[in-house]
């Protein structure tokens, strides 16, 4: 699958830590991720929002630049979380008068209350991917909230039926990812934790939703999923609730999280096919790991799946770390991928 000047590629799982100039972080800390719009959050006045979430997005660049890695992402820096950007996009949507859904963590979250069929009324982030794509000359990597994940994050006041919801959602999902790629991204990822999350919704419906996201699509593509942000959800259960039901979905690479959770990797001999992307930094603590400790972690892997199908990640995003913090941990995954890459290739 890869070369070996291609060998454990490096990338953000797709956020990175947005300044304190820019967003009230301290705020955003303090709460659940937010499901509706809270532009409370940002620090700037909404006539220069836009300019200073470019120049945010430049700092993100340069940092994952600087850092080495071989994939970058815009870090995330327009959005107050992976999701509420685009599912507030979207016809059939009354983002004025919020509904109420329980969170992951089982308490009640405002969210967005669906009051007409779902569709796509504009491309959400083509200007943020043609601006990645003219700020840097490495592999760029888009990520898009999954069609399932948004529709539990809803109150639905329309569908009889969640699954025709999920498949609507699905739908808009397919018509943005069609334009990323057509705007430059080299891969889009779909973020679906609410797979792990209620694992026999996703079983009954949600797979069959990412699915037909991915419907048509022959770009490469990623769907992560995880255990929720570690600033959040301190807890970690020992393994995946949902995992190998993606051996058979057409997405090409699959994102988890093995830090943390000091997962037990033999889990991913169930994704034969799929390029996966290993998670090795722990982002539960402001402690940067060392070269070899995050080594380490990608070794643990190679028994259960080959070097050449692993892309070397976080955990998850890195939006809740202090920025020095989430720079020297992306330099210490560098390095550690460097050691195991020069130990498979000497």
């Amino acid at each position: 699958m890869a070369t070996i000047e291609t060998l454990l590629p490096t990338s953000l799982v797709g956020s990175y830590a947005q300044p304190d100039w820019l967003i009230d972080r301290a705020n955003l800390a303090g709460r659940f991720p937010p499901r509706v719009r809270v532009r409370e959050l940002w620090r700037v006045a909404p006539e220069w929002l836009e300019q200073a979430q470019d120049d945010a997005t430049l700092l993100a660049i340069r940092d994952q630049e600087r850092a080495g890695l071989d994939i970058i992402t815009d870090g995330e820096m327009r959005r107050e979380s992976y999701s509420n950007r685009f599912a507030t996009a979207l016809e059939g949507v009354d983002i004025d008068n919020p509904g109420t859904a329980l969170d992951r963590s089982g308490h009640p979250n405002p969210v967005p209350r669906v009051v007409g069929r779902i569709r796509r009324k504009h491309a959400v982030q083509v200007r943020d991917t043609e601006f990645l794509r003219a700020n840097t000359d490495r592999r760029i990597k888009m990520t898009v909230p999954g069609p399932f994940t948004m529709s539990q994050q809803a109150q639905d006041d329309f569908y009889d039926d969640p699954a025709e919801m999920a498949l609507d959602y699905a739908r808009a999902v397919n018509e943005e990812i069609r334009d990323l790629f057509a705007a430059g991204a080299d891969i889009v990822q779909i973020d679906e934790p609410y797979m792990q999350a209620r694992p026999e919704q996703a079983r009954d419906y949600g797979l069959a939703a990412l699915n037909a996201a991915l419907d048509g699509i022959t770009g490469e593509t990623a769907v992560h999923i995880c255990f929720g942000y570690a600033a959040i959800i301190h807890e970690r259960p020992e393994g995946y609730s949902f995992l190998p039901e993606f051996a058979n979905s057409p997405v090409n690479a699959v994102s988890i999280e093995t830090a943390q959770s000091k997962l037990d990797c033999s889990i991913l001999e169930t994704l034969p096919d799929k390029r996966i992307i290993l998670g090795v930094l722990d982002l539960s603590t402001h402690e940067i790991e060392t070269p070899e400790t995050v080594a380490a972690r990608i070794r643990r892997a190679l028994p259960h799946v080959s070097a050449d199908r692993i892309v070397v990640a976080p955990d998850c995003g890195l939006k809740y770390l202090p920025r020095n913090v989430a720079y020297g941990k992306m330099v210490a995954m560098v390095e550690g991928a460097r050691i195991v890459r020069a130990e498979l290739t000497s």
